[in-house]
């Protein structure tokens, strides 16, 4: 069992609307992505998605989307404005890593506040179950956080670290864009990070 598991300070935060890292929208580097065309309808998951915003919108432009959290606020959330909207995704409520997707592996994952939010110790575990979860070829489209700070979560996704983490041995780096503002109101930087299974 994964301390991401035990942790029920999630779904806590989300009862009492202590949510910092949701931005109350879609990312701009998602939609970036997708006005460029470098991101198309697909079978996609994303890996604690939160409210979903992004999810909402992959939705809307075609794709298969899978949605995996821990907590049941946010998922509940989803659901809602899911039909609220006419659209579909399917929506599970689990630690991902409880979950084996090998048989039914995805065309592409997005990875946003997931990995920051995690206990350092835990991103090999991450970074293997992504893998395991994409077919061969398949896309990751990353945000890596930019704290600056010790301690966490958010933990500071140091770039050198990123790339020994998503190592050449298993991951193509296709792209690392430049860091962009979470938000107005926030000093984190996420950078955006196209990867490729191999």
């Amino acid at each position: 069992m994964s301390s991401h598991q035990k942790n029920p300070s999630w779904e806590d935060r989300y009862q009492a609307k202590i949510t910092k890292w949701d931005r109350g929208g879609t990312s701009p580097n998602l939609m970036q992505w997708l006005d460029s065309g470098v991101l198309s309808p697909c079978r996609i998951m994303l890996p604690g998605c939160g409210n979903g915003y992004e999810a909402i919108t992959l939705a809307e432009q075609g794709f298969e989307v899978v949605c995996v959290d821990i907590a049941a606020t946010p998922i509940a959330n989803l659901r809602k404005a899911l039909a609220e909207r006419n659209l579909t995704a399917e929506l599970i409520e689990s630690d991902f890593f409880s979950l084996d997707f090998s048989t039914q592996a995805f065309d592409a994952i997005y990875e946003q506040t997931c990995l920051c939010a995690l206990q350092p110790s835990e991103w090999g575990s991450f970074e293997s179950w992504m893998h395991q979860s994409l077919k061969m070829g398949g896309k990751l489209y990353a945000q890596f956080m930019q704290t600056g700070e010790e301690g966490g979560p958010p933990f500071h996704c140091d770039m050198g670290e990123m790339r020994n983490l998503f190592s050449d041995k298993k991951w193509l780096w296709k792209k690392e864009n430049k860091a962009q503002n979470m938000s107005s109101l926030s000093k984190k930087m996420e950078i955006p990070c196209l990867l490729v299974k191999v």
